[in-house]
This record gives C-alpha cells, sequence and structure tokens, in this order.
C-alpha cells in the first residue's frame, strides 16, 4: 500500500514538473520556424499572409463579427463562389459515374448479345440435318 502511494506521488511530482517545464520552456510557446531565418519571413510575405492572421487581427476580427452580424457582400460572394464551384464539382462527379455505369451496362449487355448470339448459332449448327433451307429463310410467318 505504501508502495503504491509512493508511486502515485512520483507521478505527480514527474507531472507537475513536466507541466512547469512546458509553461517556462519558450520554445513550447508555438511551432514556428525561428524568425532568425530568412525564409520564414519570405514565405510570410506569400500567400500564407492572406490565410494566417496576427492574433491581435483575429480576436478583432471575432469581436466586431458576432453571430448575427450581417455578413459583407464580399463574404457573401465568397461563399455563394464556393457553393457554386462544389456544386460544379458534385454534378461532374455524378455525371462521370453515369458514364461510367452506362457504359458498363452497354458492354454488359453487348456481351450478353454476343452469347445468346452463339448459343443460338451452335444450336442451330447441332440441329442443322442439311435438308431444309438455313434459319433465316426458313421462318415461319403465320
Amino acid at each position: 500500500e505504501r508502495e503504491r502511494v509512493l508511486s502515485d506521488i512520483q507521478i505527480l511530482i514527474w507531472t507537475f514538473f513536466f507541466l512547469l517545464f512546458c509553461e517556462v520552456c519558450p520554445e513550447a510557446d508555438c511551432a514556428a520556424v525561428p524568425s532568425g531565418s530568412q525564409t520564414a519571413t519570405e514565405e510570410w510575405r506569400g500567400p500564407l499572409r492572406r490565410i494566417f492572421m496576427k492574433e491581435a487581427d483575429a480576436s478583432n476580427f471575432f469581436r466586431r463579427r458576432s453571430r448575427r452580424a450581417l455578413k459583407s457582400p464580399d463574404e457573401l460572394n465568397a461563399e455563394q463562389r464556393q457553393v457554386l464551384a462544389a456544386d460544379e464539382r458534385r454534378r461532374e462527379f455524378h455525371e462521370e459515374k453515369r458514364q461510367e455505369f452506362e457504359s458498363y451496362v452497354e458492354e454488359v449487355d453487348d456481351e450478353q448479345n454476343e452469347r445468346s448470339r452463339e448459343s443460338a448459332e451452335q444450336w442451330r449448327e447441332f440441329h442443322d440435318d442439311g435438308m431444309r433451307p438455313p434459319y433465316e429463310y426458313n421462318r415461319r410467318t403465320d
């Protein structure tokens, strides 16, 4: 019992030191490339600048936009473009699937017709005694 209590205390101590280390360590604050490198600043000026924003700007954005606030026309247009693009992709996907299925059905029908034609031809050859004209010319027209 006493050993179990000691092991629990050790786990708590290690957890405390780990959390303290994570809190004190400056590298644990973010996972970005160190600011001294030139490539990080070059990338920040590129297209990522439009995606990521500073923390103050982000908090102002969420403070400015409440749940019931109206969206700007630019936001509405961007959302509408995204919806239309998704609809177009969905339409193209389903059209492609439909064409694949139609070609598959056509191929299966062709194979079935070929098999039935071959089996009918084999039946005629097997049952032909040479006394009558070929099947095409010997149809009954009652």
